[in-house]
């Protein structure tokens, strides 16, 4: 029986009884009880009732209230791993990769000043995860306030970092910062990071190109896209199962109520877009 269910019946069962029982004292007792004493056993009918039928229900709301209280419970704890899963992978695990592409760099390295160059890019990155690491530990005992991420910067200090690899990066970012709320910019930043490392990761593209326009109304709305000259993936291939990176870039556009694709260009390569509509 659902928690609304029972509330109904706690709240009527006492008014149904009275009802009940005057309907049969009116229609069939009165030639047999007075008055006096149909009124004297109104209450007793009523306690009576009670204390069957109204403490069970009691009881049963009482159950009903537990399991509702550990169902949210749980529910608040897995939305906190996947808040901590998406921190780690937004940063930890991002930073961890750009590492590894300098060290395949580093190894490769003849110039000695190209390969100084590269250990000081190193530096600065094992930096960066140290500062996730604390961030993500920080985040664990308070929620801590993204709303002032300089984002557009890490657009382009990513960028940066992926043409070092060798991938032609191109920005085209139409979109003022006044558009968007704080939290949008965050989402959406770490939506194109991630479709950015995945070019980097997976598609074996030289070139990148990053797009952002707004629409054609001053709502808010906006249009951006991530596409690559790559090898290209079906979209069931890259829903595939252990594809985290899709699927959670996906679910942040959900959240926010963008519309999110990933589909195969029609000249090869691959499309990741977000669509806010106004």
């Amino acid at each position: 029986m659902t928690y609304k269910r029972i509330k109904w019946l706690i709240l009527w069962t006492p008014t149904l009884t009275v009802a009940l029982w005057e309907y049969l004292r009116h229609t069939l007792l009165l030639p047999y009880l007075s008055m006096d004493l149909g009124n004297a056993l109104t209450p007793v009918i009523v306690i009576t009732v009670t204390a069957t039928l109204v403490i069970k229900l009691f009881r049963m709301l009482e159950v009903t209230q537990e399991t509702l209280q550990r169902s949210k419970s749980a529910e608040a704890a897995f939305m906190e791993r996947e808040q901590l899963a998406r921190e780690l992978h937004d940063g930890i695990s991002q930073s961890l990769f750009l590492v590894s592409v300098k060290l395949d760099k580093l190894e490769h390295a003849k110039d000695p000043e190209h390969a100084a160059e590269t250990a000081q890019q190193l530096r600065r990155t094992v930096k960066h995860v140290y500062e996730d690491v604390r961030q993500s530990i920080a985040s664990l005992r308070s929620e801590p306030s993204r709303t002032e991420v300089q984002w557009m910067q890490a657009v382009r200090e990513m960028a940066g970092e992926l043409a070092l690899g060798g991938l032609r990066v191109e920005l085209d970012w139409q979109l003022a910062d006044s558009r968007l709320s704080g939290k949008e910019k965050v989402e959406l930043l770490a939506i194109v990071r991630e479709a950015m490392l995945n070019v980097r990761k997976h598609a074996g593209a030289s070139r990148l190109t990053v797009r952002a326009v707004p629409g054609d109304r001053s709502d808010g709305a906006f249009r951006c896209t991530v596409s690559d000259d790559g090898v290209g993936a079906e979209p069931e291939q890259l829903m595939a199962k252990g594809r985290y990176g899709v699927r959670m870039m996906q679910g942040r556009a959900a959240d926010m109520g963008w519309q999110f694709s990933v589909r195969r260009a029609d000249d090869g390569g691959t499309i990741v877009e977000v669509v806010k509509e106004g």
